[in-house]
């Protein structure tokens, strides 16, 4: 078969023509393409084939930032936005990624610089609103979490993850029925998240085991521990669904008490 195919094609080419010209490599636009439709793999192969052909420059750079915001390198993302960011100062997109990177890796204050930055232009994105609104969340800035949450709303009302993150606002503050009623939104515009699936559980348990409510300015420390007291005395009295509830809602809240909440979490999860 191989040898008929050989002679098939040495048939097809006449006697003297030139060789086919080789295929030439995959442009940056094309590898562009492949990074927004998610094939990460095939756009890095792209771009490292488009590099080693001689392309350079600041579309390279801004694919690899890309590239790397997309697979989760965050802190790569975050020094490659920066850097774009400071020569292009009116992208709103750079730095809503800027931002967005930095609050993942878990830097706050720079997080918010950059998603004011982005939040303060005309074309701010939902998700700009939306990243804003969870490091309102990490300061207990209340106000500002329900401001930025609102925008992203009114620009995104059919976001899951918008109300999955206005809901889960709210349980951080102990407003457990206020929370259920946006987690069960966020749940049916994204009935596939497991995210919002969790969420929506930890607020029908404390709603229906009775957890605490959070008092007004009670900060995360004494929150916390009375979460975890409220968990051990369930314990004791064997109300196990109460107990976790309690335990998983402490852990939440990154306080000091994280330790010994999640020891106790685990230790009423094994209990039979």
């Amino acid at each position: 078969m191989k040898l008929l195919l050989a002679a098939a094609l040495a048939a097809a080419t006449p006697p003297g023509s030139p060789a086919p010209a080789p295929l030439s490599p995959p442009s940056l636009v094309e590898a562009s393409h492949a990074l927004a439709a998610g094939r990460l793999d095939q756009a890095r192969t792209m771009i490292a084939a488009a590099v080693a052909a001689g392309a350079a420059g600041e579309t390279v750079d801004r694919l690899l930032t890309d590239l790397a915001f997309s697979g989760g390198d965050n802190a790569r993302a975050l020094a490659g936005y920066a850097t774009l960011s400071a020569g292009h100062p009116g992208d709103a997109l750079l730095a809503e990624r800027a931002g967005i990177s930095a609050l993942k890796i878990g830097d706050t204050a720079r997080a918010i610089s950059y998603l004011d930055r982005s939040t303060a232009m005309p074309a701010a994105s939902w998700r700009a609103w939306n990243a804003r609104g969870v490091a309102a969340d990490q300061l207990n800035d209340w106000p500002s979490a329900d401001a930025a949450y609102a925008r992203a709303t009114a620009l995104a009302p059919d976001s899951g993850q918008v109300a999955n993150n206005r809901g889960w606002s709210l349980l951080l503050r102990g407003r457990w029925s206020e929370a259920l009623g946006l987690l069960e939104q966020a749940a049916a515009l994204d009935p596939a998240s497991a995210r919002i699936a969790n969420n929506l559980e930890l607020a029908r348990d404390a709603l229906n085991e009775g957890l605490p409510q959070r008092r007004p300015t009670e900060s995360d420390l004494a929150w916390s521990a009375r979460l975890n007291d409220a968990g051990v005395a369930a314990a004791a009295r064997g109300e196990r669904g109460r107990a976790i509830a309690a335990f998983a809602q402490a852990i939440e809240t990154r306080s000091v008490w994280f330790g010994r909440a999640s020891d106790n979490l685990a230790a009423v999860q094994v209990a039979r």
